[in-house]
């Protein structure tokens, strides 16, 4: 099918790409669309399977993307202009840095997730999404102009490492350690992160470790050197889904990591981290969405020619029950994801962090739930061939197994649930206590 061309498939598209109008897509994130998904097209999303039941997608492919400016999207909105125009990097695909908004960055996500598949987008974005952000955000002058000059134009690759062996979600009791050296010069860190996506190819990665005591007051977050690194081994895990994804455990013998690499100040990491967070889930809810769509909709093909007792699939009631009930979960899901992308747009990064935050982590949780339905629907319509890794349900079956990578990471499903109301409540007695006081006066 042409990558112009407008799927007829039932939920196969967001409604703005099925010629609906939109309150969101102004004509510039039309064309940026139609670009960025021709560009997709011909560098990933055409191999994508043949390249994710490889593990491994080309190294030529990652280098491609960077010297398109195609992966500067993953990075949250606002870009950081400055740094990239003086870099040269003045726009991605005809989009001025300047005029970049989280509406592109919705569409540039959802065109990177096309092919329905996780592993082969998630194993060029992850450094760019995660690992760059905080440098940018909470470094200092001097730690930016080391490492921002390669990383922002892609010539050294990096990811974010705060998972560990017995460390998840559980963010506070990380218990890697970073003990400064006798002469105050160095941190000396020891301990072991796991899951680590995109680790095995990076030359540095954005960590969280223990420089303090126990709990949150204890984490701090630093630049840490990987390939090749005195101290560093690296070697990837074998999981069920994301197969191209890089997953790696990292273990760190005595690594000397200066002090000036530190991100921040000590004993800040859980605020840098938790902040962090919001942009990972959100990038994950989107690419989830259309993960669900892929899948979905190629269950709605197949029932519409798919032959059982005497007439198709499409048929029964009970299949079009089940394709009507996912289908709501799915649309209603891309018009909440819509709409934090516009709110996003229209608020201040910290208004934004503290509004949406909560709502953010329940979107990722969500997704997350939607997909599963989504896959487990196509995978049962599917039958046998939904089962099977080759022949015409091969893509579905990848994508159930791609379901637990995307409800465990970014925070658990469960621990999500309950971070989002923790955090309503919280803006909610923010709230209270105001009125309280104003009431006062």
């Amino acid at each position: 099918m042409a990558t112009n061309s407008i799927n007829p498939i039932p939920f196969s598209e967001p409604p703005y790409l099925r010629g609906l109008p939109s309150p969101y897509i102004t004509d510039a994130h039309s064309r940026f669309q139609q670009a960025c998904r021709k560009f997709m097209w011909e560098n990933l999303i055409q191999h994508a399977m043949e390249w994710e039941k490889e593990g491994t997608v080309p190294e030529h492919v990652f280098k491609t993307f960077n010297k398109h400016n195609m992966l500067l999207p993953n990075m949250p909105a606002p870009l950081p202009v400055d740094w990239l125009k003086r870099l040269g990097i003045n726009d991605i695909l005809g989009v001025k840095v300047e005029d970049w908004d989280y509406i592109y960055t919705g569409i540039y996500l959802d065109e990177l997730a096309r092919s329905g598949l996780s592993g082969p987008g998630g194993s060029l974005n992850a450094g760019f999404a995660f690992g760059i952000a905080p440098i940018v955000k909470f470094g200092s002058k001097e730690l930016q102009e080391r490492f921002l000059p390669d990383l922002l134009t892609g010539k050294k690759r990096t990811c974010i490492a705060i998972t560990e062996p017995e460390a998840g979600s559980d963010v506070a009791n990380i218990v890697t350690t970073a003990v400064k050296s006798a002469d105050g010069k160095y941190y000396i860190l020891n301990g072991a992160k796991k899951w680590i996506t995109n680790g095995i190819w990076s030359d540095y990665t954005t960590m969280a470790v223990r420089t303090g005591g126990p709990g949150p007051s204890g984490l701090s977050v630093m630049v840490v050197p990987l390939k090749n690194y005195p101290g560093v081994t690296m070697r990837r895990l074998k999981v069920a889904g994301q197969k191209a994804g890089g997953t790696t455990y990292i273990e760190l013998d005595d690594v000397k990591v200066p002090v000036s690499n530190i991100i921040g100040k000590e004993g800040e990491g859980m605020r840098l981290i938790m902040t962090n967070f919001n942009h990972e889930r959100l990038v994950i809810s989107v690419g989830v969405t259309r993960q669900a769509r892929v899948a979905l909709s190629a269950a709605f093909s197949y029932c519409l020619k798919r032959e059982a007792f005497g007439k198709t699939l499409m048929d029964q009631p009970v299949v079009r029950h089940r394709l009507a009930k996912a289908g709501a979960e799915l649309e209603s899901m891309w018009a909440w994801v819509e709409q934090i992308l516009y709110q996003l747009c229209h608020l201040s990064k910290e208004e934004g962090d503290r509004q949406l935050g909560g709502l953010t982590a329940l979107a990722k949780a969500k997704s997350a739930m939607v997909l599963n339905e989504c896959a487990q629907v196509a995978v049962l319509l599917f039958g046998g061939s939904g089962f099977t890794q080759a022949g015409q349900g091969e893509l579905v079956e990848a994508i159930y197994r791609d379901v637990p990578g995307v409800r465990i990471p970014g925070g658990s499903e469960d621990v999500l649930l309950d971070l989002s109301v923790r955090q309503l409540v919280k803006i909610y007695q923010a709230q209270e206590k105001k009125l309280s006081q104003s009431s006062r006066i």
